[in-house]
């Protein structure tokens, strides 16, 4: 079994549990700030046949969904890079100041899709355009990452690590989710049918920058993370800075290499998860259950509320069993349930059973992150946690975003896509069980 490193003690720790307003402005700005990031990411899934006709057309409507997804691949791509510059940044400058240039960064750069042009205006330029534009957006995403996916659990009581886990990274999600399908509810019902090719997928776009209006106002009552600033006392009081980690991508690639590869293990299972239900079940319903906009906008919702629930429970139960056995159960069940629940949503005529089939898959398959987040904080020193989880979360992620796309073109047809999601899922949950076997426990590790 892998043996992470150990992560250097910090004395004179100050009472984990802080100021009620820290954790509150902590837990606030890390749910909303991932929540918005997400919000920006999802307006595209939901606008997906819009964008593909206007930017990536083609005969064959399947491969114009697989370009569409691919652009999202791209973006998921950057992320990583994004989490060495912002995770970096965050290490030695403070959590707050990286969140806050990185959502409005995402804010603006998502707004700014909703002024391009498109391949019937000026040709091939717009789509080399739009994925442009979708590598500057992946940056900045991979920035949030760093600083919310570290700042919320570092101000937490312990007891209350696992259930923040999944507040973060599940009910984030949930919540951009839940905003995307109440915006695309709202300006479907006020652009119907053509109008939404022509203006409704701008408007989508511009109501990105609400996310950086929302992130500035919250995070002026933000206060650092308790366990940073005690970590830049410790620099300040011994000035031995040489014990301190000053290069935290080098370290992280050097000290930390065999602790990155295996949290992969685990984190590719939880982003494939993630993508292969909440994110693609907008395009399936569409394009398997034909289901009408106003059915499908109330599945999403009630699926987005879903995705809260599972994170919190999971995300929660990590803390009373540890993350270890969590991972290893949660593996074991979706390894069977998602197979076997995407079959019966796709032969599924009723709208009830859809409403239950969808809440099924979706509820497994954002239960695999819950407690990644915690997870990883777990696995790294402060001294360079945000690097190790922004890049750990966004590597695994990356991989778990492209799975759309692989699934897409590896059907075939749309008539396939079923099945060729069952023969994925048992390969990624045999390497997402297999992870859960050779990682340590790492309950209680952050300090």
């Amino acid at each position: 079994m892998a043996n992470s490193v150990q992560p250097e003690v910090i004395t004179n720790l100050p009472d984990q549990k802080g100021s009620n307003r820290q954790l509150a402005s902590a837990t606030m700005a890390s749910l909303l700030g991932w929540s918005f990031d997400l919000y920006d990411l999802f307006i595209l899934l939901y606008v997906t046949p819009t964008i593909g006709a206007l930017f990536f057309p083609s005969s064959n409507p399947t491969l114009s969904l697989a370009a569409v997804y691919a652009s999202f691949a791209v973006t998921l791509l950057m992320r990583p890079l994004g989490s060495a510059i912002f995770g970096s940044y965050a290490d030695k400058n403070g959590r707050k100041k990286a969140m806050t240039v990185a959502i409005v960064g995402v804010g603006i750069s998502t707004a700014a899709f909703g002024l391009l042009p498109t391949v019937p205006q000026i040709g091939v330029f717009a789509a080399i355009i739009f994925l442009l534009l979708r590598l500057v957006q992946g940056v900045f995403v991979g920035g949030v990452v760093a600083s919310t996916h570290t700042i919320g659990t570092e101000s937490a009581p312990p007891r209350l690590r696992g259930l923040m886990s999944g507040l973060i990274g599940g009910g984030g999600a949930g919540l951009g989710a839940l905003f995307a399908s109440i915006t695309f509810t709202i300006v479907s019902a006020l652009f119907p049918g053509e109008a939404f090719s022509e203006w409704g997928w701008r408007v989508m776009f511009f109501t990105g920058i609400i996310g950086s209006i929302a992130g500035l106002f919250v995070f002026r009552t933000l206060d650092e993370s308790p366990l940073w600033k005690e970590l830049q006392k410790e620099k300040k009081e011994k000035a031995q800075t040489k014990t301190i980690e000053q290069k935290p991508i080098k370290s992280l690639f050097t000290k930390y290499l065999r602790v990155l590869l295996v949290n992969l293990m685990i984190v590719i299972g939880g982003g494939s998860g993630y993508y292969l239900t909440a994110g693609f079940i907008p395009t399936f319903l569409s394009i398997i259950n034909n289901v009408s906009p106003a059915t499908k906008s109330g599945i999403l919702i009630a699926s987005s509320i879903i995705t809260i629930i599972s994170a919190l429970i999971v995300g929660h139960l990590s803390e009373i069993f540890g993350r270890k056995k969590t991972f290893l159960v949660v593996g074991l069940i979706n390894i069977i349930g998602l197979p076997f629940f995407y079959l019966s949503l796709a032969d599924a005529t009723t709208t009830s059973s859809i409403y239950f089939y969808t809440m099924c898959v979706v509820f497994l398959g954002n239960a695999a992150y819950a407690p990644v987040l915690i997870f990883l904080n777990e696995r790294f020193p402060t001294s360079i946690r945000s690097t190790g989880t922004g890049l750990s979360w966004n590597m695994g992620f990356a991989i778990g975003g492209m799975m759309p796309t692989f699934v897409t073109l590896a059907s075939g047809s749309v008539q396939n896509i079923p099945h060729t999601l069952m023969i994925f899922f048992i390969g990624i949950y045999l390497v997402y069980i297999i992870g859960s076997v050779i990682i340590p426990e790492t309950k209680g590790n952050l300090k």
